[in-house]
């Protein structure tokens, strides 16, 4: 298996760089921007002293509940970043003007601490997420950091909070890192002050229907989630809330997520806020695991690259990232050609999927009848080297 520290290939430049480097080298103010980087070594930790009880891991709601402290490091032009503070969990205090508020300069990651069979706390290949932390950084004209300097913060205060991470391995520490412009300015402009922030939260199934059920998806190529030239390849919250009125109709249809098409061949590109992969027969006659590649408007998930890297490594079947389109999945699904349909991400890791509702048809995907023997395989493989019990340079231990 690759280190998470391997470069893949939505990392195009230099780790942390506001815009290209020369022979892999930053140069002027981006350099300076990187040499002046908040340190975890100046860590300032004032943790609260009183306590909230820690839920059931069974009965726990995605997203709903929040540990005792949280991360906070602030930045202005004139200053750099100040020293990192981990400090009790409070409201922010912002200015009605923050550019945060108004312009939507805003970015944010997904990543979990996982307690292992051993009780050991692993982080999944983080790195990855504070690469791509860096790159929607760089989209958004927010300040840049050292990538490993905020990785070593995250798990300082994962191991300061490591009795919220839920002894069971069905649940986890959900770990949510922000950034945000703070600006008190209605200037459409890069901002001069910021905050990034990190907020955990113990979590169960993201899915209320649960960890393994599959679901059901509208495709309407009246919505669209992302464009080329975009960010739809940077997490972003302006990429979710825009997508909030097309999943309350997907729900009021009698489904549970949205599939995004794109273009006037309604190519397929993501499933609600993960990656999709259709596992099948091509049109060449070969077992195939595709996924659309990454082209600007696709997300480069953890998920998705672990998953392609595993297949890869088994060498089993054809892994491709390549354009599918509906027509190519109706074709496809007339010729019993498809075995399995599903979701990847961090928060469910993989969900499968069994219908998908297209231009006022119900197509059943069988993804059920089919095991799902991969869908089952892939999370299963995940599972284990998240929760410890396989061992794999992919984790990272904090405590």
């Amino acid at each position: 298996m690759r280190s998470s520290r391997e470069t893949f290939p939505w990392q195009t430049r230099k780790a942390g760089c506001h815009k290209d480097c020369t022979a892999g080298v930053c140069t002027g103010k981006t350099a300076k921007q990187m040499a002046e980087s908040f340190k975890a070594s100046d860590l300032i930790i004032t943790p609260a002293t009183t306590f909230k009880e820690k839920p059931d891991p069974s009965g726990l709601v995605f997203g709903a509940v929040f540990t005792d402290n949280m991360l906070t490091i602030e930045w202005s032009l004139a200053s750099g970043w100040e020293k990192p503070y981990i400090k009790p969990l409070e409201n922010l205090s912002l200015h009605p003007a923050s550019s945060a508020l108004h312009y939507a300069l805003e970015l944010f990651e997904g990543m979990k601490a996982y307690r292992g069979v051993d009780g050991k706390i692993r982080l999944f290949r983080p790195s990855l997420n504070m690469d791509r932390m860096v790159r929607s950084a760089r989209r958004a004209a927010l300040p840049c950091f050292d990538q490993n300097e905020l990785l070593q913060c995250i798990r300082k205060l994962v191991e300061v909070e490591k009795e919220w991470v839920p002894y069971s391995t069905s649940a986890s520490l959900y770990i949510r890192p922000t950034l945000i412009g703070t600006e008190p300015s209605l200037g459409v402009k890069k901002p001069t002050k910021a905050l990034l922030y990190v907020i955990l939260s113990p979590v169960g199934p993201y899915f209320a229907s649960g960890s393994f059920n599959p679901i059901s998806l509208w495709a309407d190529p009246k919505y669209v989630r992302a464009w080329k030239g975009g960010t739809g390849d940077c997490k972003m919250g302006g990429n979710y809330g825009a997508s909030i009125c097309a999943q309350q109709e997907a729900m009021e249809l009698g489904c549970q997520q949205v599939l995004w098409l794109y273009g006037e061949d309604h190519q397929i590109t993501e499933v609600g806020t993960m990656n999709l992969f259709l596992y099948w027969i091509n049109e060449n006659g070969e077992n195939e695991l595709a996924t659309p590649p990454l082209d600007g408007i696709i997300l480069p998930g953890v998920t998705r690259q672990s998953i392609l890297d595993l297949a890869r490594n088994w060498k089993e079947f054809k892994v491709s990232e390549r354009y599918i389109t509906m027509s190519d999945l109706t074709a496809a699904l007339e010729k019993n050609r498809v075995k399995e349909i599903f979701g990847a991400g961090t928060a469910c890791i993989v969900c499968p999927v069994s219908k998908i509702l297209y231009k006022g048809k119900h197509l059943h995907i069988p993804t059920m009848e089919n095991g799902p023997q991969l869908t089952t395989r892939l999370l299963n493989k995940l599972s284990d080297i998240q929760y410890g019990r396989e061992d794999s340079d992919w984790t990272v231990l904090v405590s």
